[in-house]
């Protein structure tokens, strides 16, 4: 989403690079592109030019860290702006102690509002609550079987009316969930492509008969400018309590992203970052200001690794490894841990100091259902004794997975190195060579 701005950044904080001090000449030039590259990441003109004024009334006159270069001075002063622009800290979902807690969810047609019921129905299940998803959208063609098959796929109660008003499906919804134990209803709204009174007299219905304790207007962060002009007639009628940006995962420029916020007045609560279910994330202004600026993002990598990775499995492996009895069944096992964290691209970018380097890299997911491909098409005793695989096996392997003799070798040589690698770990000769010891 943002790999355009963050190349412009990444230009400008080089330039600065190597300068003696920080004087009012660079950092007006700095400035000046940070403006630029705002603007044409499609950032609201108003939200730029407060934003680089911001940044130039502090950073003008600041004497130079002995251990830093003007560089990195103006990229904290940049960062330090930028998460407040994006809300200074994480809006935390609140729940209260009703039964149920109605979250109403807004938006326009296509920006994502039901797939994003889904998701939190999702999340909110994952955090040992009994979520019930209410089909209030009865103008789209398709929308309410749409909520079904994606109430089945997640496992989530799917309560609505063929035939009734929005209004009156939304007010029934609420005593179905009493009576089924339900301590969350979360309503999808009908959208149109293009905002229209009778859209919103509507939504300002389902308000009023509801009374929701939380509405999430959810926008597609690929729209641009649009959004943020929407997102403010939504706020005006509804008074919103949070924004929801989908479709994260796009190539979109971003700019409504780092807009909508400082327009509206209204937390960013969640990021959706994938078709998934589970590809919702609580949105953390400072982690996206990372992301942003090329810093990575270690927190959200850690929480990954830790939603992803069975512990019981992580120390069995860690046993393993300690006793040199790696294998290629124990790779291959990995592989599908990481393939659960998302785009392998994403995944690096969360690396610091790795962001620029996948920026404009072919990182290739294929690579790893290949590897995983050629596994599976071993026997258990060729990838516990990989030495015995031969040319003829070899052969075979490569007709079983869709692959070629070269492929084989080349990942028999690479797990053949990684062995090596774990054998001269579990020896201590890594920390001795490193530390003399």
């Amino acid at each position: 989403m943002f790999e355009q701005i963050s190349e412009k950044f990444d230009g400008i904080f080089r330039r600065l690079s190597g300068q003696a001090r920080i004087s009012d000449e660079n950092i007006s030039d700095a400035v000046g592109e940070v403006r630029r590259a705002l603007l044409e990441a499609d950032v609201n003109y108003k939200v730029a030019r407060q934003f680089t004024e911001d940044i130039q009334k502090k950073a003008i006159g600041k004497d130079v860290v002995k251990t830093l270069n003007p560089g990195q001075v103006f990229v904290k002063i940049v960062y330090d702006e930028l998460v407040q622009l994006l809300g200074g800290s994480t809006s935390e979902m609140q729940l209260t102690q009703d039964i149920p807690n109605v979250i109403m969810i807004a938006g326009l047609q296509g920006s994502g509002k039901t797939t994003f019921a889904a998701k939190l129905a999702t999340y909110l299940r994952g955090k040992g609550r009994y979520p019930l998803l209410v089909a209030c959208d009865i103008h789209r063609p398709a929308a309410i079987d749409q909520l079904e098959t994606l109430g089945g796929q997640a496992g989530i109660p799917v309560y609505l009316e063929r035939g009734s008003s929005a209004v009156d499906i939304a007010k029934n919804s609420i005593d179905h969930a009493r009576k089924n134990a339900r301590d969350i209803a979360i309503i999808d709204t009908a959208g149109r492509l293009h905002v229209d009174e009778e859209m919103m007299q509507e939504a300002e219905g389902i308000k009023t008969v509801v009374t929701p304790h939380q509405i999430f207007f959810v926008v597609d962060s690929m729209t641009g400018q649009d959004a943020v002009n929407t997102a403010q007639e939504f706020n005006r009628r509804l008074d919103f309590d949070g924004v929801v940006l989908t479709k994260l995962d796009g190539d979109a420029r971003g700019g409504a992203a780092l807009s909508i916020r400082a327009v509206v007045r209204k937390p960013i609560k969640f990021v959706s970052v994938g078709e998934k279910l589970d590809q919702l994330e609580v949105f953390h202004p400072d982690r996206m200001s990372s992301r942003i600026l090329g810093m990575g993002d270690v927190v959200t990598l850690v929480e990954k690794v830790r939603e992803q990775v069975d512990e019981k499995k992580a120390a069995k492996l860690e046993k393993r490894l300690r006793r040199n009895e790696f294998t290629l069944e124990d790779f291959r096992d990995q592989l599908k841990e990481l393939k659960k964290m998302g785009p392998l691209k994403d995944v690096l970018s969360m690396v610091p100091g790795m962001s620029g380097a996948v920026r404009n890299a072919e990182v290739d997911d294929r690579a790893l259902v290949r590897i995983e491909a050629m596994i599976n098409s071993m026997t258990l005793e060729e990838r516990e004794k990989p030495n015995i695989i031969d040319g003829r096996r070899r052969r075979r392997i490569a007709a079983g997975s869709g692959t070629t003799v070269q492929e084989i070798n080349r990942l028999l040589k690479q797990f053949s190195e990684m062995q090596r690698m774990f054998k001269t770990l579990s020896k201590g000769k890594f920390a001795r060579a490193a530390f003399g010891r």
